[in-house]
């Protein structure tokens, strides 16, 4: 066979590694789907997804989204908290009723429960009175220890089968305006458009019937790929040139159904990395295996980043959190805290390719006991914007973990860390 020249070689040598790079990642891509679908992730191609950062941005676009549905509005959710926000929704949901469009709203017990302005059984009553069926999943009992674990976590809307929300946040107008304890309340939510939102009605739908006992089914619940003649309109736009064509797997975790497939992907997904990890999570409080595959990442030379909060909702988990990012840092991982609010977003990028952003959080009461749901995209555009907001609070809301910083911190703090990390395969 006749080689080309050296002069050739030199032209055609970036031509043919770059055929070689992108049949890598397509092999890459296959390897990582079929893992996850073997567990029960679902795959399709023909997504378009928006994020927002706040809850401003979130219920705004939600709200509008309301206003179109035409047939059917599904909410699921850990908490609805008795607000400002909630009621404006209760109003909202309450004409679309009336309009003639069917309202399903799901809430979690635990979580009306722990949260400060819980709907209480009169509220309860009142919004069915109003034609609103907003039903509990697993009311709590005696004795209550019992009801504590496998809890609903996940955050879904559905509107008419054609958008689906999932993200972070819950129902509360702490999303918009902060808390005075900590200052803002920073969250990432999105929505998707395209055939995945079919498995998020899917998702809804088996819960639904599980908690009440009706099924719900039908061709007018899964309309297929809604865009661009039957979409939603006024809402935010995907504005990337992959817009309509991101490949999207949705990771449901069920107990006794998928009960280790948020754990494996996240570890699947660790383990892959070839040159950065990028992580933002509230609760940082680790699983043993999440744990070794960040240092193994560490070790192989992938270089991390971890955006961690100063503050939290929960008084201990500072303290673990300190303990979990010092003992990384010393391996070689880049550590910035948050400031002037809490960073309760969910979200990890990997080699600018890939992002899982969700419900999930790393501690064990997500990745072993609730009901999560989280979206990997494998799309760099969509990658690159979630990068541009990591680098923008970076820059803008963190502070770096250094020494000095480190031995600044009291020591009372550093021995609470390390006596509660022994928590972790709890909490």
């Amino acid at each position: 066979m006749l080689l080309p020249s050296n002069k050739y070689r030199f032209i055609l040598f970036p031509f043919f590694l770059s055929i070689w790079f992108a049949c890598h990642a397509d092999g890459k891509d296959e390897l990582l789907l079929s893992q996850l679908q073997q567990e029960g992730a679902v795959v399709s191609n023909n997504n378009r997804i928006v994020f927002f950062k706040n809850g401003t941005e979130k219920f705004d676009d939600v709200f509008k989204a309301i206003e179109q549905a035409r047939h059917s509005i599904h909410m699921e959710y850990f908490n609805f908290r008795d607000d400002s926000i909630a009621n404006a929704l209760f109003d909202l949901l309450e004409i679309k009723q009336k309009e003639g469009v069917e309202v399903r709203l799901l809430f979690d017990a635990f979580g009306n429960d722990s949260n400060n302005k819980p709907l209480r059984k009169k509220k309860l009553n009142e919004l069915r009175e109003r034609g609103i069926n907003i039903q509990t999943y697993r009311p709590m009992r005696f004795p209550w220890l019992d009801y504590a674990f496998n809890r609903d976590h996940r955050k879904i809307v559905i509107i008419d089968g054609k958008s689906a929300y999932s993200g972070g946040m819950n129902v509360a107008d702490y999303y918009i305006k902060g808390k005075p304890e900590f200052g803002e309340w920073r969250d990432m939510h999105f929505r998707v458009e395209g055939d995945a939102v079919g498995e998020y009605q899917k998702i809804f739908l088996r819960i639904w019937e599980k908690t009440t006992g009706e099924i719900v089914s039908g061709p007018q619940y899964y309309p297929g790929e809604s865009f661009p003649e039957n979409a939603l309109t006024g809402l935010k736009k995907d504005t990337t040139q992959t817009s309509g064509a991101k490949k999207l797997a949705v990771v449901n975790r069920e107990p006794n159904v998928t009960p280790k497939i948020m754990r494996h992907a996240f570890v699947t997904l660790i383990n892959s990395a070839e040159n950065k990890i990028q992580l933002i999570n509230p609760y940082f409080t680790l699983r043993h295996s999440v744990r070794k595959a960040l240092k193994k990442a560490l070790k192989r030379g992938v270089k991390m980043e971890i955006m961690v909060s100063e503050k939290c909702d929960i008084p201990i988990t500072p303290r673990i959190v300190d303990y979990e990012v010092r003992k990384l840092q010393k391996r070689g991982a880049q550590v910035y805290y948050f400031q002037g609010g809490f960073h309760h977003s969910k979200i990890m990028m990997i080699d600018d390719s890939y992002s899982f952003v969700g419900s999930a959080n790393l501690d064990s009461r997500s990745l072993a006991w609730d009901y999560e749901v989280n979206a990997l995209i494998m799309d760099k555009s969509t990658t690159g914007e979630l990068q541009h907001i990591f680098e923008y609070d970076k820059s803008n809301r963190c502070v770096p973990l250094t020494e000095k910083y480190w031995k600044a911190k009291p020591k009372k703090q550093k021995i609470a860390g390390w006596l509660f990390h022994f928590l972790c395969p709890f909490v």
